[in-house]
């Protein structure tokens, strides 16, 4: 393959004089460097590598986020299958179950025996979705472990009395239902 002057004097843009002369520039100027141990800054070398290297940081963090992005998806897959092989009936619905989930109130129908299990901490409620399903608490567990979102935290009556509570002297009556 002919060189980009050479092409250049074949299509008649550059005469032959021109390109001896820039070639004895660029020999000259090479001498020179030699003499001088000095080495001349070639920019548009530059700014080729700079532009290699700032393609290839958008490159890695392209391939970051679509990783990131593929990893997500996978836990997802993952917890929408663990949650439909395990998911536990909810009964007749006769009770409804109240439960608190991103700082909403919503309700479930269980029937008595699954209520039972819930306050126990046996069965959990886990949201996926518009869907609130009822799962035992080792499944709710591993759920937890890859997104802690989903899972709709019970907290568990404590029997124990603060020491600066106003109201520890009134006793609730645990037949109460509101």
């Amino acid at each position: 393959m002919a060189s980009l002057q050479e092409q250049f004097l074949k299509a008649g843009l550059v005469n032959k004089g021109k390109a001896k002369q820039v070639h004895q520039e660029k020999a000259k100027q090479k001498k020179d460097e030699r003499r001088a141990g000095t080495q001349s800054v070639d920019e548009a070398r530059l700014a080729a590598l700079e532009i290699q290297r700032k393609n290839a940081e958008r490159a890695r963090e392209l391939n970051a986020q679509r990783d990131a992005a593929a990893t997500q998806k996978a836990i997802m897959a993952q917890i929408v299958q663990m949650v439909q092989q395990n998911r536990q009936s909810k009964g007749k619905g006769d009770v409804a179950y109240n439960f608190t989930h991103d700082n909403k109130i919503k309700r479930v129908h269980v029937s008595p025996k699954v209520r039972e299990h819930l306050i126990a901490g046996h069965l959990v409620i886990v949201c996926l979705g518009e869907a609130t399903e009822l799962l035992p608490k080792v499944i709710a567990d591993k759920i937890a472990e890859r997104d802690p979102s989903l899972v709709v935290q019970i907290k568990k009556a404590s029997t124990e009395v603060e020491a600066d509570d106003p109201y520890a002297a009134f006793q609730v009556p645990d037949d109460l239902m509101w």
